[in-house]
């Protein structure tokens, strides 16, 4: 973890949206902003539900069904406005490689490569996620034990390495369709994700 990166972070506001009331906060990490959307005394909750949604401006923007990233934010939300918790907007856009270089990843897909195949291409490893502020968000909230929203196994090692305890993983199985198969394959094959 880089712990240079100075932290500042926003005052708390009020979020009224589609999916219920929520509170929002923003963590500025160097020049990236990152979002906390919670519902009010969620870490008084004994284990909270967590997601930790990477930013997919394609899919959760513009409405792109290459990937499930769009479904998977919705329903977060949904639970989380149900239930109680808290969603890490996580501001590393196509596992942290970029807007431009996530486009040019979808072209080089486009030309019959895989998510895992564009990004080494690019010159990029397959997944460059950092969780620096993911930690300065579970200890200024006081997190050690959380029902963690993710298919993939690589976050709950992550979050166990926060010292923060799983207590359940909360699959977010959505379902495919033609634009998203090939996508979703290479997340459950290569990228070992329980979907």
């Amino acid at each position: 973890m880089n712990t240079n990166i100075p932290f500042e972070k926003s005052e708390i506001a009020n979020l009224p949206s589609k999916y219920g009331h929520f509170k929002i906060r923003v963590y500025k990490e160097g020049v990236q902003e990152h979002i906390a959307i919670f519902t009010e005394h969620f870490e008084c909750q004994e284990s909270p539900l967590v997601r930790i949604h990477s930013e997919c401006l394609t899919g959760d923007t513009l409405g792109s069904i290459k990937c499930d990233c769009n479904n998977q934010l919705h329903k977060a939300l949904t639970l989380i406005a149900a239930e109680g918790g808290l969603v890490i907007y996580h501001r590393q856009e196509g596992r942290n490689i970029g807007l431009l270089n996530k486009i040019n990843a979808y072209a080089l897909q486009d030309q019959g490569r895989n998510t895992i195949e564009a990004n080494i291409e690019l010159g990029f490893a397959p997944d460059q996620r950092t969780y620096d502020v993911v930690k300065e968000i579970f200890n200024d909230f006081g997190l050690k034990k959380i029902r963690l929203l993710t298919n993939n196994p690589a976050k709950v090692t992550v979050v166990e390495g926060l010292d923060v305890e799983i207590s359940e993983r909360v699959p977010v199985i959505i379902d495919p369709n033609p634009h998203n198969e090939g996508y979703l394959r290479v997340k459950k094959e290569q990228m070992g994700h329980i979907i």
